[in-house]
């Protein structure tokens, strides 16, 4: 199949490698060179612009940071809807029910079906082909690109025909994580302070009851170390737990435990974390504790 990837960072990037190494033809675009650089080494081809892509390819998957850039990108003068060819964009992007419904809508007047594709498990799950796959959209052209799915992860799962349906299906998922973070670097810093080494309390928590997705991987592999390299920013998980919030609250959920994580996490952009890695989330709890 020829494909577009729009957006080849940190998920884009192994994400769109996979696809190559499924054999698919792969067409990238980025703002950012060195983005692209990697995987046109491997044989995949440069649209230099998003309205290029769509010339070229008739599915495009999108893997874009915010909501204005990915609006721009397909709406704007040189986005994909001015491209001809285009028949379907795939969103993998975490962006609300509303957002997802108002692009479907744009996409639908110039005849190119949408479907959201969002995902979990991070950069890692996206490098080693173990994402969770969430999909809602046209049921016809959502089976046609099952294939495709499952180049990223053994699990793909099928939410309903409606706009939006897996959005609210990442929501939950990612609202759970921003406060397993939030609530594990709390339990951590408490069995520091307590004199219990971290990955002894990790050995626990990992064959306990506490285990999370946070202490599986990010503390093991981000944390503990101090590397501090999960591989996505402060920005990209509050806009996630903002947008859950906001969801929640539509539905009449009151959503009183996310809100005290968001609290952690925006103290930490108001302080000028933003651009930093999420596993820095520690840091803002031992900078509020006394060392004895």
């Amino acid at each position: 199949m020829r494909l577009g990837y729009l957006g080849v960072g940190n998920m884009g990037r192994p994400m769109a490698g996979r696809l190559l190494d499924a054999g698919h033809e792969v067409w990238i675009h980025d703002v950012r060179e060195d983005a692209m650089r990697p995987l046109l080494e491997r044989q995949a081809r440069s649209a230099d612009s998003p309205k290029a892509l769509a010339e070229a390819c008739e599915t495009v998957v999108v893997s874009l940071p915010t909501l204005a850039v990915f609006r721009r990108a397909v709406t704007g003068p040189d986005g994909l809807l001015a491209g001809g060819g285009l028949k379907t964009i795939v969103n993998t992007c975490t962006v609300g029910s509303p957002f997802v419904r108002e692009m479907a809508a744009v996409c639908a007047e110039k005849g190119v079906v949408m479907i959201d594709a969002p995902i979990s498990g991070g950069p890692a799950g996206a490098a080693a082909g173990t994402l969770a796959v969430m999909v809602s959209g046209d049921p016809v052209r959502a089976a046609e690109l099952r294939p495709v799915f499952e180049c990223w992860g053994p699990t793909v799962v099928i939410a309903g025909d409606a706009p939006g349906a897996a959005q609210v299906m990442k929501l939950t998922n990612n609202i759970l994580f921003a406060v397993s973070l939030v609530a594990t670097s709390e339990a951590m810093v408490m069995a520091d302070r307590g004199g219990i080494p971290a990955d002894a309390m990790l050995q626990v928590l990992n064959n306990g009851t506490g285990r999370n997705f946070a202490t599986m991987s990010v503390f093991p592999k981000a944390i503990v170390p101090r590397s501090f390299d999960f591989g996505a920013t402060f920005e990209i998980l509050m806009k996630d737990v903002d947008l859950a919030i906001e969801q929640g609250e539509a539905l009449g959920v009151p959503m009183w435990v996310c809100q005290a994580a968001r609290l952690v996490l925006k103290h930490g952009v108001f302080a000028g974390r933003g651009q930093q890695d999420l596993s820095r989330a520690i840091e803002i709890v031992e900078q509020g504790t006394s060392a004895g």
